[in-house]
């Protein structure tokens, strides 16, 4: 079946991006050396809100991790404490977490469109001054674009676990991504993990409780209990409802 007249009129050339004013389909190009990466961009569907949001607020609120300059956290953030979240999902839980702790910023990094759109519509809509929505690889943002002690916290939720064995090395918590992401965090300040994975959160005790830069907070050496800062996220109450437990971990930079 031959496409329609309208159709053909608003299809995208090939190469253009899908959001003109929006985030970058690829931000830092090839400037970088390939590398294993620890994600995998998931391309659905945007709805209408979360394009609308994208053209409207990407400009305002969003940004490219081109690896191009260094980020000034405290013109950014109005001089805020700054807490760098990884990987959002859809961006309920974030927003809940900056609306909740207007005094902190949050620097939220994802690659999925989707998502990204969401959490700047719950972000207008919540009228939150506190949250930036980053486009791209957070290893070149914080090796490239993050200063040293700059960051005060650092949050990884639910990171893909990648299951299968020969997969394990794509897995973000890794002695080498800990010993960058130590460089940009300040004495003191808490990288909190969590999974429903139970062999990545064996993983993440085992690399974190050996990295000579953190110290786990727990006295018994152990997980934590969920903080109440952290909201139950639609995510995580699926994987209670299979049965799964989800891990906290939190460690301090030393």
């Amino acid at each position: 079946m031959s496409e329609s007249r309208e159709t053909a009129l608003h299809r995208r050339p090939k190469g253009e991006p899908r959001f003109p004013e929006g985030p970058a389909p690829d931000p830092a190009g090839s400037h970088f050396e390939r590398r294993i990466r620890s994600f995998q961009p998931r391309r659905s569907r945007v709805t209408p809100g979360q394009g609308d949001a994208l053209r409207r607020l990407w400009g305002v609120w969003g940004l490219d991790i081109d690896g191009q300059r260094t980020l000034d956290l405290d013109e950014m953030f109005g001089g805020l404490p700054v807490v760098l979240e990884i990987g959002f999902g859809m961006g309920e839980a974030t927003a809940q977490m900056a609306a909740d702790d207007p005094s902190t910023g949050i620097l939220a990094v994802d690659v999925h469109t989707p998502g990204q759109g969401n959490l700047l519509s719950l972000a207008e809509k919540a009228g939150l001054a506190n949250v930036r929505v980053a486009n791209g690889d957070a290893i070149i943002l914080l090796r490239e674009m993050l200063a040293p002690d700059g960051l005060d916290g650092v949050r990884v939720y639910f990171p893909d676990p990648w299951p299968k064995k020969r997969h394990h090395k794509r897995r973000l918590i890794q002695p080498e991504f800990l010993s960058l992401v130590a460089t940009r965090m300040k004495p003191g300040a808490v990288l909190h993990c969590a999974t429903d994975w139970e062999p990545y959160a064996e993983q993440m005790l085992d690399v974190l409780t050996a990295h000579p830069d953190f110290r786990n907070t727990q006295p018994d050496g152990g997980y934590a209990p969920r903080p109440a800062f952290r909201p139950l996220t639609r995510f995580e109450g699926q994987g209670l409802d299979k049965g799964h437990i989800v891990h906290d971990l939190l460690f301090t930079r030393v």
